[in-house]
């Protein structure tokens, strides 16, 4: 965990469905600026699929310089078993990498039947799901502070 009281974010974006993608990323963006935790570039990664996401995002949680860690990716069904298998790939992988690693990664992978879908859900509106998984992970490492607090018999 970073030293800073503020906490510190890095966020991990599929290259796949850049278009959606794109959208979540200026929503995560958006909302972290709006907190007064503006989102660096260089704390921005790179994957390339939603596949990839967990394993990238654990590494980046695992230098310990991040409060939390927030994936971005789009699956968008197709005529094959394979969304399913990513969905589900992804989400177990994405909640294995953050009981492994300790720190929040925030599961901000929308999964939907059709394009329309995934680019309402990426919207630059307040429905935004990069801006919901951005609040999901700094809710959850201001929880893990309170909770550490407690531990070191803190208020």
């Amino acid at each position: 965990m970073s030293k800073s009281k503020k906490p510190v974010f890095a966020c991990v974006v599929s290259s796949w469905n850049e278009g959606v993608t794109g959208g979540l990323l200026r929503g995560a963006k958006a909302y972290l600026e709006e907190q007064g935790m503006p989102l660096k570039e260089e704390h921005i990664f790179s994957a390339p699929g939603a596949f990839e996401l967990p394993l990238i995002a654990e590494k980046i949680a695992r230098t310990g310089k991040f409060d939390g860690v927030i994936t971005l990716g789009c699956v968008i069904k197709g005529e094959t078993a394979h969304f399913e298998y990513i969905s589900l790939g992804v989400t177990h992988g994405t909640m294995m990498a953050t009981l492994n690693s300790g720190v929040p990664i925030a599961f901000g992978v929308i999964t939907t039947y059709t394009a329309e879908q995934a680019e309402r859900r990426a919207k630059d509106d307040d429905f935004n799901k990069g801006r919901e998984a951005a609040s999901a992970c700094l809710a959850s490492v201001k929880t893990l502070r309170q909770v550490k607090a407690l531990k070191s018999g803190k208020k």
